[in-house]
C-alpha cells in the first residue's frame, strides 16, 4: 500500500501577538485522513510553539507520496540486525558506460577518497561501521540540494545518505542527464558540521554540466569520503543504523568499487 501524506497550509496566532504561517507543508500519516485539530497539535508540538492562541488548518489535501520521517521505534526494533543492501551490481563488460553525449555512468556502488592528483590512504574507521542518517529529498522541484536540507539532523560524525529518488533512472540514459546535486554550500555545511562521510544515490555529487566539481573537492580535500550510485536508501531509517563502504585493499587510489551495505540496529540515534 502507497504511504499518505496530507498537504496543508496553516496560520498561527500567538496569544501574546504576532503569528506565524505555512505553504504546502507536509507531514506523513498513518492511514487515509487526518483531523484538523491533530494536525494543529503536531504542528504546534512539533516546532515547539509557546503562547499559541489559534491554529487555523487550510487547503488541506491527502496526497500518495513515499514518507519522509523516521520509520517508528517498536518497527525499527524489530527489524534490529536486518542487513540493507545498498550497492549497484558492476556489469561483466566493464566499468563504465556512456551515453551520446559522452557521459559516463558508473555501472556498481563507488567511494572516492581523493580529489585530483592527491591521494590518500584510507582508514578503516572512516569507512566501516559509521552511525548513518538518511536526509531525504525525492520528490524535489530543483535540482540543487542547498544546506538548508541537512539543517534539522545531526550529521556529526555520521555518514550522511542523501536520498533523491534518481536511482530509479539507473538503466536509462535520463540517468545521466540532469540529476540532483549538492550545491558547494552544502559540501560546506557537512564539512564544518563534522559528517564522517557523505553518500547519494546519483551520478554525481556535483553537477556534471559544469567543469569544475566543488562539492566533491572540498569534501575531500577535509578527508571526508564520498559513495556513489547508492540504490535502497528508502527501505533505510532516518537513523539507526551502520554504514559499511570498505573497498579492496588496495594502495594510491583515489576510487575503488564497494559493496556498501547497512546494518538496522535497535536504538534511534
Amino acid at each position: 500500500m502507497m504511504d499518505k501524506r496530507v498537504c496543508f497550509d496553516f496560520e498561527i496566532e500567538f496569544s501574546n501577538g504576532g503569528g506565524i504561517q505555512g505553504q504546502g507543508f507536509r507531514l506523513d500519516i498513518d492511514g487515509d485522513d487526518i483531523k484538523d485539530d491533530d494536525l494543529a497539535d503536531y504542528i504546534i508540538g512539533d516546532m515547539n510553539l509557546l503562547m499559541v492562541g489559534k491554529a487555523r488548518i487550510l487547503n488541506k489535501e491527502i496526497i500518495e507520496e513515499p514518507h519522509k520521517r523516521n520509520k517508528s521505534q517498536t518497527e525499527t526494533a524489530d527489524q534490529a540486525g536486518i542487513i540493507v543492501d545498498l550497492s549497484h551490481s558492476m556489469t561483466a563488460t566493464g566499468e563504465l558506460k556512456a551515453n551520446q553525449m559522452g557521459l559516463a555512468s558508473i555501472t556498481g556502488t563507488y567511494l572516492s577518497t581523493s580529489h585530483g592528483s592527491s591521494q590518500k590512504k584510507i582508514e578503516l574507521e572512516t569507512v566501516s561501521g559509521l552511525q548513518g542518517v538518511v536526509i531525504r529529498v525525492s520528490g524535489m522541484e530543483e535540482r540543487a540540494i542547498d544546506w538548508t536540507h541537512f539543517a534539522a539532523s545531526s550529521v556529526s560524525g555520521k555518514a550522511v545518505l542523501v536520498e533523491t529518488g534518481w536511482r530509479k533512472f539507473q538503466d536509462s540514459d535520463k540517468y545521466l542527464e540532469n540529476h540532483p546535486f549538492l550545491t558547494e554550500a552544502a559540501a560546506s555545511y557537512l564539512q564544518k558540521k563534522g559528517a564522517a562521510l557523505v553518500g547519494i544515490d546519483s551520478l554525481s555529487l556535483d553537477d556534471t554540466h559544469l567543469e569544475t566539481q566543488p562539492a566533491r573537492a572540498l569534501l575531500l580535500e577535509s578527508n571526508i569520503p564520498i559513495v556513489m550510485h547508492l540504490k535502497n536508501l528508502e527501505q533505510l531509517p532516518n537513523s539507526g543504523f551502520k554504514f559499511y563502504a570498505v573497498p579492496s585493499k588496495i594502495q594510491n587510489t583515489g576510487s575503488s568499487p564497494v559493496w556498501a551495505h547497512a546494518r538496522l540496529s535497535h536504538k534511534k540515534t
